[in-house]
């Protein structure tokens, strides 16, 4: 019988592939070009920069110590660095940065409060903010019921506790502390003496002034004038007849 050949079978090869490639790159150079044109257009860069909250310091100085600047790329704000550089000043408390494209930057400030007042070394009224920062009285404008530290040196750390602790007792417990001075025992580094608009000399520590604060409103509303001492122990000593008189005087 002769022999049958059989045909040999056609190997299926691979399409060439070279037009989607081609087209892939086409896509590529297109959007490298379009990212090019946006990132140097206007509509990349910030156009409007607002700050909102702030009365100690200027949106100049704010916006030096930001480093926003109109014109920068608006996508290159980093809002919690923006955040972290503001409260570096001393005078905010807390930042919040928000971006809305195309270009406009809003910043809203929340500032320390002023808890008290203290002469500068020129003679100037400075406003003592919650952190222990000094401020230029025309910048805060002047509270009268918040007491005036004396004789403090501005490196004295128990300064800037005693600016924490006057934040957090309420202005009602405090509105009577006309003068707050420095004065340290080996025994507490940190005491203090106040003294009140009520004509009470009192004797206390930094440390101590939060929880003490009660006690000494409830004394001062039920005894005649004299020192109350809060420091291990509370107690109370009116002032002698004659010493009122000079009081008066």
């Amino acid at each position: 019988m002769p022999k049958t050949q059989i045909p040999v079978l056609k190997e299926d090869r691979p399409k060439p592939k070279t037009g989607r490639k081609i087209i892939f790159i086409l896509m590529l150079l297109f959007l490298a070009l379009l990212a090019v044109l946006f990132f140097r257009s206007p509509v990349s860069k910030v156009t409007e920069i607002h700050f909102t909250g702030n009365t100690f310091n200027t949106d100049k100085q704010l916006m030096e110590k930001s480093e926003l600047a109109i014109g920068m790329q608006f996508f290159s704000v980093d809002a919690d660095k923006v955040k972290e550089r503001v409260t570096s000043l001393g005078t905010i408390e807390t930042a919040e940065v928000d971006k809305k494209f195309p270009g406009v930057v809003n910043v809203t400030v929340v500032e320390y409060p002023t808890v008290a007042y203290e002469l500068a070394k020129n003679g100037s009224l400075q406003a003592i903010l919650a952190s222990g920062k000094s401020i230029p009285v025309s910048a805060s404008g002047i509270a009268v019921e918040k007491p005036i530290l004396t004789q403090w040196d501005p490196k004295d750390p128990n300064k800037v506790k005693l600016s924490e602790v006057l934040a957090d007792i309420p202005n009602s417990m405090t509105s009577d502390i006309s003068e707050i001075i420095p004065s340290p025992t080996p025994s507490f580094p940190d005491r203090i003496k106040l003294y009140t608009r009520s004509k009470f000399e009192v004797i206390t520590a930094v440390s101590l002034l939060r929880d003490k604060v009660e006690y000494l409103n409830q004394v001062i509303e039920m005894e005649q004038p004299g020192v109350i001492t809060m420091l291990e122990a509370d107690s109370y000593v009116p002032f002698k007849p004659e010493n009122l008189d000079e009081e008066g005087k």
